[in-house]
């Protein structure tokens, strides 16, 4: 019975013993794995099989795999950019990261001898810092392949002949803040993915781009080509002898009222202004003027009856008229008045007569030559029968003519007049010109000539010439 006891003992000693042993080599495995900085078999991190790796042995894994994606950026279908995450300022926080790792495996060994058995699979984010410098400084449309065009509105041009419209031009510029928030968008959504992604690709939408304002369908433009061009081809050559005065577009374009649908209408006071300009610079008619005789001397008259004068009213109505028109003409101005011969103000060119009463002597010039000069026989110095002095035209001419006064009547063969019933003619009647004569026997008021003088003046005069009588 003893001996039973005894041995029942020492079995359940060598028992305790045993567990004891057990115990502890159990408890010194379970420290030595605790302790051994690795992850158990059948554990898992975002997927990742870690058995038997080291935090930094995953870390460096994870941030390799995470960091790797590219993302390029496209422009109609072909490949514009391509940046890494760390190119665009997304880099993966080391020390973050390591601490939930770490938070891993403490949970790991938390639950020590479960983990043993069944191993663990645990989730976690991806810890990215961003920098907003980097960032800025990488997704800028100056970077991208294709360099940047600008948009132009379509616009209006003149190639000197007519308007035509110069088509828009579709650029690829584009707004930087628009650019970046798309990037930013793609990539915050793909470095929160709590897997690695593939490189990537984003099309740039066509919204992006800057569009032209106008486009050459805008109908106000095209109505404003059509006005111009309804008068841009109109010029008118106004001649005033050699000199021009040219109403062309540069100066009808002046004169055009453009309302806000690009319709246009011409402000006709605005080239009657334009006609009686014209006229202040180019009438001569009643305007005082110098005469330089033949000996050089200078005579001034007042006024005169010799010149030109615009119809300055029926001008403007003509030239409304070849405005509208829209057509190239070359012509004289309209004249309520028309002297001889014109180049400018001088509406003399050296074609005049010349009556000096006090010597009693003519000149004849033509185009600046002497024609014929002669002696004369004026009027009787009497205020009835004085030769009128001053600057008149000679309007027409007559061949024969028959002279009348109130107790008299003479026939002439030429007749020139020039003011008031008196004029230039031939005096059969008379042997003898010059000297006093016309103090005794002057005429009516006429101006008498030899009849071969009177000739050759009618010969070669024409209508509307000048003359110049003075003392």
């Amino acid at each position: 019975m003893k001996k039973k006891r005894k041995g029942l003992k020492i079995t359940v000693i060598i028992i305790v013993c045993l567990l004891v042993a057990g115990l502890g080599i159990l408890g010194y495995y379970l420290y030595e794995q605790a302790n051994s900085g690795l992850f158990f078999e059948e554990t898992k991190i975002n997927g990742y099989d870690v058995a038997g790796k080291t935090c930094k042995e995953v870390l460096l894994m994870m941030e390799r795999d995470y960091s790797a994606p590219k993302v390029e950026l496209k422009e109609g279908g072909e490949s514009a950019l391509t940046l890494t995450l760390a190119d665009m300022g997304y880099t993966i926080d080391q020390m973050e990261l390591l601490d939930r790792l770490q938070g891993c495996m403490r949970e790991q060994n938390v639950r020590l001898i479960f983990s043993l058995m069944d191993g663990n699979e645990f989730e976690i984010e991806i810890p990215f810092d961003y920098d907003e410098a980097v960032f800025q400084g990488a997704i800028t449309s100056a970077k991208l392949a294709k360099p940047r065009i600008s948009s132009v509105d379509a616009s209006l041009q003149f190639n000197g002949t007519e308007y035509f419209i110069e088509p828009e031009v579709y650029g690829n510029e584009l707004d930087d803040a628009d650019l970046r928030v798309l990037v930013k968008d793609f990539v915050d959504k793909l470095t929160a993915n709590d897997r690695p992604q593939p490189d990537a690709s984003i099309d740039i939408p066509d919204s992006f781009y800057f569009v032209p304002a106008v486009t050459q369908d805008d109908a106000k433009m095209n109505a404003l080509m059509n006005t111009y061009n309804s008068y841009c081809k109109a010029k008118i050559s106004l001649l005033f002898g050699e000199q021009k005065e040219v109403v062309d577009w540069s100066v009808i374009q002046e004169w055009l009222d453009i309302d806000e649908n690009g319709e246009g209408a011409l402000r006709e006071e605005a080239v009657y202004d334009y006609v009686y300009d014209l006229a202040a610079r180019y009438d001569t008619l009643y305007y005082k003027r110098d005469f330089v005789t033949h000996d050089g001397r200078t005579i001034s008259y007042e006024s005169g009856d010799y010149g030109y004068q615009m119809d300055k009213d029926g001008e403007a109505a003509q030239l409304i008229n070849d405005i509208y028109s829209n057509t190239e003409v070359e012509r004289e101005p309209v004249y309520a008045v028309k002297g001889y011969k014109r180049n400018g103000r001088d509406d003399i060119c050296g074609n005049y007569v010349e009556v000096n009463l006090t010597t009693q002597h003519l000149w004849f010039y033509l185009d600046g030559n002497l024609v014929v000069e002669s002696d004369i026989v004026s009027g009787l110095p009497k205020d009835d029968r004085e030769t009128a002095t001053g600057v008149f035209c000679i309007p027409y001419k007559k061949s024969p003519e028959t002279l009348k006064g109130d107790t008299w009547e003479e026939k002439v063969t030429y007749w020139m007049p020039f003011y008031n019933g008196q004029g230039l003619h031939d005096a059969p009647w008379r042997s003898s010109f010059g000297g006093g004569i016309y103090q005794t026997n002057g005429s009516h008021g006429c101006v008498n000539l030899p009849y071969g003088v009177a000739q050759q003046i009618y010969e070669n005069m024409p209508e509307r010439f000048p003359i110049f009588l003075y003392k």
